[in-house]
């Protein structure tokens, strides 16, 4: 964690040695170490060239009707060599999460349970990191 930078809940942090993924649930007011070194906070990417590279999370009816969230306009890769880890949405205000592990083989999809409002969906791609999208 640099200096200066406020931990929120909900941020995730990585050891750049092991690679342990860590999610803030409550902030308390030290410093995330493993390793013997400072974690370091992982920030979605969101960029616009990924939708052909199939790492945004986006947001639609499936073909009961239901929310769900899948991993790229086309599904992202779900290989041995290259998979999404977790699916993961966030409520606005941040009281609800909602959270599902995938290995590989799975389709990169997740049945939303209950939407409350603008939600954030954030992946990570065992090779690329986190990505993040917004529902309308």
């Amino acid at each position: 964690m640099s200096k200066g930078e406020k931990m929120e809940r909900l941020d995730l942090y990585r050891c750049n040695i092991c690679g342990n993924l860590v999610e803030v649930i409550l902030v308390g007011g030290g410093e995330l170490v493993c390793c013997g070194q400072p974690m370091q906070k992982v920030n979605g990417q969101n960029r616009e060239e990924a939708i052909f590279e199939k790492h945004i999370p986006v947001f639609v009816k499936n073909e009961n009707n239901k929310d769900e969230v899948r991993v790229g306009e086309v599904l992202h890769p779900m290989t041995e060599e290259h998979y999404i880890m977790f699916i993961e949405t966030v409520s606005e205000d941040k009281n609800h999460v909602q959270l599902q592990y995938l290995h590989p083989g799975q389709e990169p999809k997740m049945l939303i349970e209950e939407k409350l409002g603008k939600t954030l969906a954030r992946e990570f791609c065992n090779l690329h990191g986190l990505w993040e999208g917004q529902s309308d």
